[in-house]
């Protein structure tokens, strides 16, 4: 359409009662206090839409703000003139994987329809289609999103007794036929006629294809009725030049006819789990109070064992056996019937390994899906373990139950490695297709099969597997192969593995994230005052000339925080805790707002950070750097020498760090008297008042639990070699950041929850259930006569502080360890979602408690600064804060990631730990270490080596060994072993000959 002028006619029209009815759309809701209310929905059509087709001269004009990116493409058998491809919401719910694959370059059609419908049907599939469209406007991949609703030549309604998905399914044919008929209508306009001669004429060129691409058997039946191409995504995937790898790329499950299942796959089997109860069933059953919901968790000693968490009981429902397990994998939501208690047993007391058990099943033999081998194995275990609970005492047992039905999977992509013993000795070394198992890294998830033609390629390689299906007659999870990550034990596969495992999201930023960065750069500085650029001073306070420092870890960039302390004049001391002014750059409702929020957190890894925020931002413009201004939002106290609150103020300010020290030389600074400068009396004004702040709170009964904090060494920055390990120092400056941190977090708490009742982002820490307890306090009864209260925390902090072995001096610190696992996680939450009295955080004895301190580095902090940036009138609170929905929903994720976050961290420092131990062993011989007796099992004992923060299993396989599972003791070679004594072990790595996994193997010296 040509842009109008001064003298251009402006028509109105008018469209007919018929055509308006049909872009109308009414339906009932029922509002949350049961009133029935009628919604009418109005869609406006639009005569043209960009198809996005490069060469296309009919939509040439269309649109002149958008780029038109598809030109088509020639890589395939049954295309030669080029072809475009329009995927269905099924292609996109079930072969996501091959959509997002490298070796699918091919120009793409998303209709607005499909979009729709994944968001309604699965809202992390759509988040990956998210990614795919946003790669396509990187040029990474060639994608096009076309609104055929809103299109007057695409738009369908829906008719009489018609479904939605059979409407949803004609809009999609309607809108490829379109296409089809809109790119030969441009391909024909663009064809030059041929001069007029004698010569008989060539045939005209055909134009470009576009090929809906379905497995829906019934959809792709009609569309070839109606003279539509199309195929499925094996049919399609066979014609393209990497057919082989893209045909392991795709969904077992396949097509409705089945036509996606391999021969030979699905061959008759007998059942060897019972049928899943229909989640409508489940759900009724949960509400009538039948069955039971909750997260399905594999043990991690016994591949045989798994337990459901449930508000009903106090401890969680025991899962014994596969058949009770029925399928369920980690993170499962599952219903599960619980059974009399005549029928509870306690956990297993033998270590049971996957990977040693089974690692002579066949993967491609339907007959060991039946057989006996791995079922006789299995019946003498669960046979030894029914023995051994007839003898538990009854205070041990739990609620044992079975699973009836699934509500939810929480399936995912697998990092794995091909099991070596798996791959048929006849094929071995050629690319035929076959079924191998592929072994995850983690041992919460059973071993996946898979069909693959690229296995001996595959050998000694990480790879990513997704789990497509698990039938009542397979054994084991069938999937299919994503993608290659690289070599074993390479640093660079085993980071991704690792970030791919705990699903860190780790792309590099992308253009419209880039874009909300300030222009200036690295150049950005704040402006002048008074030089007529008043914004960035409005209302703040100028805090530049006091003595402002940082204490941080070594080698800290992205540096958050920074402190101060002075004197007043009437006896008392100004104290204040400045925090980078992060939301001032990360604006409500931007990409980069968005990008933040679904990242959640910065993860840190041994030798890796995946920043939450921008480079630019989190090391740079945000980062409180010493000798530079910097916008910060300030919390300032007014205390009284004895750490007595007086008042406390807010202000957003700029100020300038005069110093950024490390822990250690902070402490340095402190202890060093001859240094009386006004930045260390500051240090030492702060750490008196830390000591009295934690003093307080440990009379309020705050715990001093403990956690293994391990420093490994790397040969340098740039290698990452690590070459030895060993536990971290801690100053007295690290616990005076922490009070005052802890300070801060609980005085904007209070501020936030007074200003914003409803919605105020808290984080609360929940009293655990004294059955978590139960086990460490009859161990300790039993072992060390000690008793353990845990009526509150403080009578739980009190005796904590009695838990002293006068020979060992690391006992107290393993009793905190211990006692830090039977605790409930943190968690954040809006205000407006729980009862007040629920708010308090056990482990700090507060009763209300946030995360103000580190925005840098955790979204929930930035939607805390926003909320008290309103609170005190500084600016007004977004919309998206004020609805709680909006803000559970956000810090449901926060939660999650927070968690995985942590997860990662721990599995980087348990493979750098190994990494380095396997170097000092090849440097120094044998690594031996001083370890605990932590439990004690039929066929080992696991052990804590406190010096390195690891824990382990010393297996005695084969041997005979003595178990008294009542008084925690395991007599072996002719010597007892009891919970908490000390012993000498040796610490190796060896990499598993079949898994491929490298792991920390311990003996008893």
């Amino acid at each position: 359409m040509a842009p109008s002028t001064p003298d251009s006619e402006i028509r109105i029209l008018k469209r007919s009662r018929t055509e308006a009815l049909q872009t109308q759309r009414k339906f009932f809701k029922k509002t949350a206090r049961g009133k029935v209310i009628k919604v009418l929905r109005e869609r406006y059509l639009r005569p043209s839409i960009p198809c996005g087709i490069v060469s296309c001269t009919i939509c040439a004009h269309s649109d002149p703000s958008t780029t038109p990116t598809l030109q088509p493409s020639r890589k395939h058998s049954a295309f030669p003139t080029g072809h475009y491809v329009v995927p269905d919401t099924n292609i996109l719910l079930h072969q996501i994987d091959l959509v997002e694959s490298e070796m699918l370059r091919v120009p793409m059609v998303l209709l607005q329809t499909v979009l729709d419908e994944v968001r309604h049907r699965s809202l992390p599939i759509f988040a990956r289609v998210g990614k795919v469209i946003e790669q396509g406007e990187e040029g990474e991949k060639r994608v096009w999103v076309f609104h055929n609703e809103f299109c007057s030549d695409t738009a369908v309604f829906r008719k009489e007794d018609e479904s939605p998905n059979d409407r949803n399914d004609r809009s999609i044919r309607t809108a490829t036929q379109w296409y089809n008929t809109h790119v030969a209508q441009s391909f024909q306009s663009q064809l030059q006629p041929a001069p007029s001669t004698k010569k008989k004429k060539a045939p005209a060129p055909a134009p470009p294809v576009v090929v809906l691409l379905t497995d829906d058997t019934a959809n792709r039946k009609i569309a070839q009725e109606e003279g539509i191409p199309v195929m499925s995504a094996r049919e399609y995937v066979k014609g393209l030049p990497d057919s082989e790898k893209l045909l392991d790329v795709l969904n077992v499950r396949g097509e409705e006819t089945g036509e996606g299942v391999v021969e030979g796959t699905r061959a008759k089997r007998d059942v060897l789990y019972p049928e899943y109860i229909s989640v409508a069933a489940c759900q009724a059953g949960v509400k009538s109070g039948q069955l039971y919901q909750g997260h399905f968790n594999a043990s991690q000693y016994n591949y045989l064992e798994g337990s459901v968490n449930v508000q009903a009981f106090s401890k969680p429902v025991l899962l014994v056996g596969r058949e009770h397990m029925n399928r369920a994998i980690d993170g499962d939501i599952v219903a599960v019937h619980v059974f009399p208690e005549t029928e509870w047993r306690a956990p297993g007391d033998e270590v049971v390994d996957q990977d040693a058990a089974l690692k002579n099943d066949d993967p491609d033999n339907s007959e060991n899906e039946d057989g006996d081998g791995v079922d006789d194995q299995e019946a003498k275990l669960s046979k030894r373990e029914e023995k051994a609970t007839k003898k538990t005492p009854k205070v041990e047992k739990q609620p044992t139950g079975k699973v009836v039905g699934v509500i939810k999977r929480n399936w995912r992509a697998y990092v794995c490695h091909i099991d070596r013993t798996s791959l048929s000795s006849h094929l071995a070394t050629t690319n035929t297709l076959q079924t191998v198992f592929a072994t995850p890294l983690s041992r919460s998830i059973p071993r996946i099969r898979l069909r693959t033609r690229q296995a001996p390629s595959l050998l000694d390689q990480k790879i990513l597997v997704t789990i497509d299906d698990w039938t009542p007659t397979s054994r084991y999870p069938e999937g299919h192969f994503v993608r290659a990550l690289g070599k074993v034990e390479s640093k660079e596969a085993e980071r991704e593995s690792l970030l791919l495992e705990f699903g860190v999201p780790y792309r590099p930023f992308g253009r419209k994230v880039r874009e909300c960065l300030p222009p200036e750069g690295d150049s950005w500085v704040v402006v002048p005052k008074g030089d007529g650029q008043e914004g960035m001073w409005k209302g703040r306070e100028d805090l530049r000339e006091l003595g402002v420092c940082s204490i941080d870890p070594p080698g800290c960039q992205d540096i958050d925080d920074a402190l101060h302390a002075r004197p007043l004049p009437n006896g008392n001391i100004e104290a204040g805790v400045h925090i980078a002014d992060v939301s001032h750059f990360v604006l409500p409702d931007t990409p980069m707002d968005n990008e933040a929020a679904s990242r959640g957190t910065t993860v840190y890894l041994v030798d890796q950070r995946i920043d939450m925020l921008p480079e630019l931002l989190g090391t740079n413009l945000c980062s409180l750097r010493p000798f530079v201004e910097r916008l910060a939002f300030s919390c300032v106290w007014e205390l009284t020498p004895d750490a007595e609150i007086v008042n406390v103020r807010f202000t957003k300010s700029i100020i300038a760090s005069k110093e950024a020290f490390t822990y250690e030389q902070a402490q340095k600074r402190k202890d060093d008297r001859s240094l009386t400068d006004p930045l260390t009396n500051s240090i030492r004004l702060l750490n008196s008042l830390a000591i009295k702040l934690k003093q307080k709170r440990m009379a309020a009964g705050a715990l001093n639990l403990a956690s293994p904090e391990i420093k490994i060494h790397l040969a340098s920055a740039e290698s990452s070699d690590p070459v030895d390990v060993e536990q971290k120092e801690l100053f007295e400056t690290n616990s005076l950041v922490e009070e005052f941190m802890l300070l801060a977090n609980i005085s904007v708490a209070r501020r936030v929850w007074e200003a914003w009742p409803a919605t105020a982002v808290l984080r609360r820490h929940q009293p655990p259930p004294r059955t978590n307890f139960e086990k460490l306090q009859d161990v300790l009864m039993k072992r060390k006569g000690i008793a353990l209260d845990v009526s509150s925390s403080g009578a739980l902090a009190d005796s904590l502080d009695q838990c002293i072995d006068a020979d060992e001096p690391a006992f107290n610190t393993l009793v905190r360890i211990m006692a830090t696992r039977c605790m409930l996680a943190a968690e954040y939450f809006s205000s407006g979602s729980v009862s007040r009295e629920s708010f308090g955080h056990y482990g700090l004895a507060s009763p209300i408690y946030t995360h103000f301190t580190s925005p840098i580095r955790r979204y929930a902090d930035v939607l805390v600064h926003r909320q008290l940036a309103a609170a005190i009138g500084f600016t007004t609170l977004h919309a998206s804060l004020h609805s709680r929905q909006h803000v559970e929903q956000v810090l449901d994720n926060v939660n999650r990631r927070h968690r995985m976050a942590q997860m990662a961290g721990r599995a980087s420092t348990e493979f750098y730990t190994g990494l380095a131990l396997r170097a000092k062993g090849e440097k120094e011989g044998k690594v031996r270490e001083k370890a605990f007796v932590i439990r004690v099992f039929r066929n080992g004992v696991a052990v804590y080596a406190h010096s390195l923060g690891l824990e382990g299993l010393v297996m005695f396989e084969g041997e005979e060994t003595t178990l008294d599972a009542e008084n925690y003791t395991l007599e072996v070679r002719g010597r007892k072993l009891n919970v908490f004594d000390k012993v000498d072990v040796e610490i190796g790595v060896e990499k598993d000959a079949n898994t491929l996994r490298a792991k920390v193997k311990m003996s008893l010296v």
